[in-house]
């Protein structure tokens, strides 16, 4: 990766970082800037991976603005990120599209849906507008047009996702044997946001207080996700190994699954954005602002048109839902590598990393006692 300006400032806050040590305490990164001698260009990548943006350290420095050294690492940080986001993007043509994501959501989601009106029109003969069967999805579209699109867009977007994950390791963690303490400990901080806690009691807010609140949307954001594709799995078992034909009735694992996951992430992403648009906007970067809204949109109009043809998948609208809400996946698919999504993936090599060079120093240090000892 490039030596760039945003990889330069983050180096030049962290050299400060690591000489005054005030914030040692408040998440992973000042633990992890404390195991480095050097910083080089991946060392700074897997460093910005690992803030969580809890901004605690900003509203702590001694040397934040007006001070001369104008340290703002969570804004550091960021501009860093996004860098990685373009830098690690497959095929890297498409990484232009970080910096015009609402755009690109915006028509995509809209060719999307189009495309399924319009198939769904011609499939039948009468027309969709004029299909009074309800609750029957496979009357509208057929089952393998839907997989076909769908899944031919999920299998693009996992490749990749997985493309940029393996040269995001490869350029940031030292040759290393992953052992399983590191593993669960990476899993642990994963499913628990536990950076997200700040120096432990939350996020710092506009007016520097501190609140769990965004961790907490996090975490509705996250599993309602989860949930959603546990949904769409349990169907696939439901129907393809007990023969079981949607739809299904309320009470089943794919409709709890998806009510409970589509409600989570709209929880989770109003919260979010509440939460975004009060922040204060000294420690953000505004490169970010525009990924970090347009995904929120895109993941909350998928939660939505889910939920609204569900409740409403044994009436006349049910068609031109369905064509609607398939119109908005297959564009959340396609661009989840080129969305706010792929920080997740990201942050999520970073804490293994972390994990594992802790796990290592740990041993390091208790082999040098046991020599002292002997």
């Amino acid at each position: 990766m490039r030596s760039s300006e945003a990889a330069q400032e983050v180096q030049r806050c962290i050299e400060i970082c690591n000489a005054c040590r005030y914030c040692e305490g408040y998440c992973a990164v000042f633990p992890a800037i404390e195991l480095q001698r050097q910083f080089t260009t991946g060392d700074l990548t897997y460093l910005a991976n690992l803030c969580h943006d809890c901004r605690g350290c900003y509203y702590s420095c001694q040397y934040a603005p007006p001070h001369e050294f104008a340290l703002n690492l969570p804004k550091a940080m960021a501009d860093l990120r996004l860098e990685t986001y373009e830098h690690y993007a497959w095929p890297r043509a498409l990484a232009g599209l970080f910096r015009r994501n609402s755009v690109t959501i915006a028509a995509g989601t809209l060719l999307g849906t189009a495309g399924f009106v319009w198939f769904a029109d011609r499939y039948r003969s009468f027309g969709i507008f004029g299909l009074e069967q309800t609750g029957a999805f496979y009357a509208v579209i057929p089952e393998s047009a839907m997989i076909a699109v769908t899944g031919g867009a999920m299998l693009f977007a996992l490749l990749a996702l997985c493309v940029g994950l393996r040269n995001f390791w490869r350029d940031t963690t030292k040759p290393t044997t992953l052992g399983a303490p590191a593993l669960l400990a990476a899993l642990t901080d994963v499913l628990t946001l536990r950076n997200l806690g700040g120096g432990g009691d939350g996020c710092n807010v506009r007016d520097e207080a501190f609140s769990q609140s965004r961790r907490y949307f996090h975490q509705a954001l996250f599993y309602g996700f989860l949930l959603c594709f546990a949904s769409t799995c349990t169907a696939a078992i439901y129907e393809h190994i007990f023969g079981w034909i949607a739809p299904y009735s309320f009470f089943s694992l794919p409709v709890l699954f998806g009510t409970a996951g589509g409600v989570g992430m709209l929880i989770g992403a109003a919260g979010l954005l509440k939460i975004k648009i009060s922040a204060d906007p000294e420690p953000a970067s505004k490169a970010l602002f525009d990924i970090d809204y347009s995904f929120l949109a895109l993941v909350s109009v998928a939660a939505a048109s889910g939920l609204l043809l569900l409740a409403l998948r044994n009436t006349v609208a049910m068609s031109m839902l369905l064509a609607a809400h398939l119109g908005v996946i297959v564009a959340l698919f396609l661009m989840l590598p080129y969305c706010k999504f792929v920080h997740g993936i990201y942050r999520a090599a970073a804490l293994l990393r972390y994990a594992t060079d802790r796990q290592r120093r740990l041993q390091k240090n208790a082999t040098a006692a046991e020599s002292v000892g002997a």
